[in-house]
């Protein structure tokens, strides 16, 4: 059984960043698609990117284009979330999820078979 843990949320001023963990138990990690996805409090649940296993190619949401970098560290079985000029409205609780090789159109959650509990990012003077 896949499980994912994600770490490094907290409390930002605007315009800070922050460095999003998620860390899977998984032997291979290039057999998975990793999306990070966030959710505000009385909102749905949107995508915000996704880093495939196949080629490492990554996918975004418009609102995070240019603010925010995927990446991941094979070795590290681990999967980052680079977070810059964040704003208010990034606030939320965000999770990553796993999905088999291929990443889903960003905000898709149908394919993700495997979530963690999720970190809480709070963006505030």
């Amino acid at each position: 059984q896949l499980q994912l843990v994600e770490s490094g949320g907290g409390l930002v001023q605007p315009g800070g960043s922050l460095r999003l963990s998620c860390a899977a138990s998984v032997f291979t990690l290039t057999d998975y698609a990793i999306g990070w996805f966030r959710q505000a409090p009385g909102k749905e649940r949107e995508g915000v990117s996704c880093v495939s296993g196949s080629d490492g190619s990554t996918y975004y949401a418009d609102s995070v284009k240019g603010r925010f970098t995927i990446s991941r560290d094979n070795g590290k079985n681990t999967v980052y979330l680079q977070m810059n000029s964040l704003k208010p409205e990034d606030t939320g609780v965000y999770y990553c999820a796993a999905a088999r090789r291929f990443c889903p159109p960003v905000g898709v959650e149908l394919g993700y078979n495997y979530w963690g509990q999720g970190t809480q990012v709070t963006v505030s003077s």
